[in-house]
């Protein structure tokens, strides 16, 4: 007879057959990428890329008119805001929602990145920044990579909270309800969280 041993921490794989612990640094990975750059195009999307200056009748002097990236682009900081829920919703979904949750984000980022890169060759009036449009082509490029990451592997990472669960063990479980009789105290505590009465007959 075989002899049964625990489990083991160090050989424990994902669905889709990948090792446990490199299926959730991925995971840990995708989802920072997702955050951080939705994060840095939403902040860069509030940050002046044009002044503007309007002349007026002598002797009055000019109007200074600033205009953000969400001023020129409306739907920039929309997008990076529905970025940073995405990154939420890969934590709380597995399987095949988490991998349209990815070609979501992979589009999402996309979007962003060319709101960026439009900002770079656009030819606003007045002064402009070019450092924040850069900011937020970086920003959808970190969000697209991320969301390319769960589209094309999130669907073995595990979910939220799975690395916590409590590891099948042989006589352990919904199968092993029953009196128990005759074991340690912490055998009794055990049994105690799982719902039983240790002191049933």
């Amino acid at each position: 007879m075989a002899a049964v041993t625990g489990p083991a921490t160090g050989g424990e794989t994902s669905g889709a057959g990948v090792p446990a612990a490199r299926a959730r640094r991925e995971l840990t990975y995708a989802v920072l990428l997702c955050l951080a750059g939705a994060g840095l195009a939403l902040w860069a999307s509030t940050r002046t890329w044009a002044v503007e200056l309007a002349a007026r009748p002598a002797p009055l002097p000019p109007v200074r008119a600033a205009r953000t990236g969400a001023g020129l682009l409306p739907w920039l900081p929309a997008l990076a805001v529905v970025g940073l829920a995405g990154g939420g919703a890969v934590l709380a979904t597995r399987g095949v929602p988490r991998r349209l949750v990815g070609v979501l984000l992979l589009a999402l980022g996309a979007a962003v990145a060319a709101g960026g890169g439009y900002g770079l060759v656009a030819a606003f009036d007045g002064t402009v920044s070019r450092q924040w449009p850069a900011f937020c082509l970086v920003g959808g490029l970190l969000a697209a990579l991320g969301g390319g990451g769960v589209a094309l592997r999130g669907g073995g990472w595990p979910a939220m909270g799975a690395r916590y669960e409590r590891p099948a063990r042989p006589g352990v479980g919904p199968a092993a309800a029953g009196p128990v009789a005759g074991r340690r105290t912490t055998e009794a505590w055990d049994a105690l969280d799982r719902g039983e009465d240790p002191t049933a007959d």
